[in-house]
């Protein structure tokens, strides 16, 4: 008799053979950690600090805690925006310093910072000028509204004054990060942290003889922690003369070819984070129609405590710069294949490690932090977080494929999925589900983010051209 149970292992071996080929060698990803996990403790450290806020917050009911959430909201859109710049900056950063080019990172760093604040002036104005615009606009039809409002109106006028800080900070940490580099904006922003959190303990309940000033209080803090945080960076990076450390004399000697590169290479990254951060913010103005306060506040507490999840993203794109773009502006073609590959399911592999225990986090966090906001809201905070830690995986692989296209100045791969799956799936699904049914608002984002399977199918196909294989450095 033929030996079956040989010819069954003989098989076996050979899906199980395709999979661990998939991975790279231990050494790629302790690599991989030394560069990301700074970056990730950075974000935990910002994520927990935001948690302590909205714990804070959240003491002062349910309005206070939608108020301010739906305003940072508007402040993230602002940080989408910046990080767009740094992001462009960045891929030049990171291929100039594979090359050993201190001029080019200085070009592309001052690139960063001139734009950044450029924005953050345009930004401020708009904030100032229509708050009540830009807030009545994220809860429309809701029953707390005018309350909301009014609020969230005191705290905008008081952060906007922070876009400023936010922007040089921006600028110079996640420079440091693409040198590899990650370990000095974490000391810095950590400093930062402890200063916002003790300032919110001060100024929100008054302690210590402080005056008792609400989310006025935590509109102040902002503004004192990212002001100290700004200038440690600038200290910081002109004493130990950072070779991407541009002073004021050079800042504006940019080479006029590689703005040009830099702005075309921003531009469709613009495009792709636009469409992302509206069809997001569509999306939460669609869900905030349901229900009051609760709803507002419950998926604000879920997207804070989310964050602390979304520490892995951020590790993978540094990972990825440095790692993929490094290689690519060595001229080591072939090694930045390869160490695309690995990152790619080393990624969706650790997006998997994350999910379960982050689940049994949640499920001690929510009652212990968010015990001051009401049954609703809890309920609302629980359930997203819950589908979000399920999405995990999925979106760390696609998270990924975006840091590989862009490694290699490839931003149109990612304009192109996130352009075409948000305007013709994401969007209109939204306001079909928000006018057409009665679809609550956590199911309801578990259906709208089935279209990210979409986003990746379409980045596969894009990322097989290989149009990111390139050496940035070379004229």
């Amino acid at each position: 008799m033929p030996d079956i149970s040989r010819r069954q292992r003989s098989c076996a071996k050979v899906p199980l053979l395709k999979l661990t080929s998939r991975f790279g060698p231990w050494s790629f990803y302790r690599q991989a950690l030394t560069i990301a996990l700074p970056v990730m403790l950075q974000q935990l450290i910002m994520s927990m600090v935001s948690l302590v806020d909205n714990f804070m917050v959240a003491g002062l009911g349910d309005v206070s805690m939608a108020a301010v959430n739906v305003t940072n909201h508007l402040v993230f859109i602002f940080f989408v925006i910046i990080n767009t710049i740094c992001q462009a900056g960045g891929i030049y950063i990171a291929q100039f310093n594979g090359a050993g080019d201190a001029d080019g990172m200085k070009n592309a760093y001052s690139f960063k910072l001139i734009f950044s604040l450029s924005v953050s002036i345009l930004y401020f104005s708009v904030c100032r000028s229509m708050p009540h615009l830009l807030i009545g606009m994220m809860t429309m039809n809701n029953a707390a509204q005018e309350e909301i409002v009014a609020a969230g109106c005191v705290y905008l006028n008081l952060v906007s004054w922070a876009f400023f800080p936010m922007a040089v900070s921006m600028s110079i940490a996640t420079s440091f990060r693409e040198i590899a580099k990650p370990k000095i904006p974490l000391i810095i922003s950590g400093a930062a942290a402890i200063i916002n959190t003790f300032g919110n303990w001060v100024f929100i309940y008054g302690n210590l003889g402080a005056p008792r000033l609400e989310i006025t209080g935590a509109g102040l803090t902002t503004i004192i922690s990212r002001t100290f945080e700004a200038i440690m960076f600038i200290i910081y990076a002109a004493y130990v003369k950072a070779p991407f450390f541009a002073n004021i004399r050079k800042l504006f000697a940019i080479r006029k070819k590689l703005i040009l590169e830099i702005l075309s290479k921003s531009g469709m990254i613009f495009a792709s984070e636009l469409s992302w951060v509206a069809s997001e913010t569509l999306m939460i103005a669609m869900y905030n129609r349901r229900g009051g306060a609760e709803v507002v506040a419950g998926m604000a507490a879920g997207w804070t405590i989310a964050n602390i999840f979304f520490l892995l993203f951020n590790g993978l794109w540094i990972a990825s710069a440095i790692l993929v773009g490094g290689a690519l502006g060595a001229g080591k073609l072939d090694e930045a294949r390869k160490r695309a590959g690995w990152i790619k399911w080393g990624g969706a592999a650790a997006g998997i490690i994350i999910a379960a225990p982050g689940a049994l986090l949640t499920s001690f966090l929510v009652p212990l932090v968010f015990f001051n906001l009401s049954a609703g809201a809890r309920a609302n905070c629980l359930g997203l977080v819950y589908v979000i830690l399920a999405y995990m995986p999925l979106w760390a692989y696609l998270n990924v494929q975006f840091a590989i296209s862009r490694a290699g100045g490839d931003t149109a791969m990612g304009m192109y999925t996130d352009v075409s799956v948000n305007v013709l799936l994401f969007a209109p699904g939204a306001v079909i589900l928000s006018l057409f049914t009665t679809i609550a608002p956590v199911p309801m984002f578990a259906l709208l983010k089935l279209t990210d399977f979409v986003k990746v199918f379409i980045a596969r196909y894009l990322l097989r051209k290989e149009k990111w294989v390139k050496n940035l450095t070379v004229t």
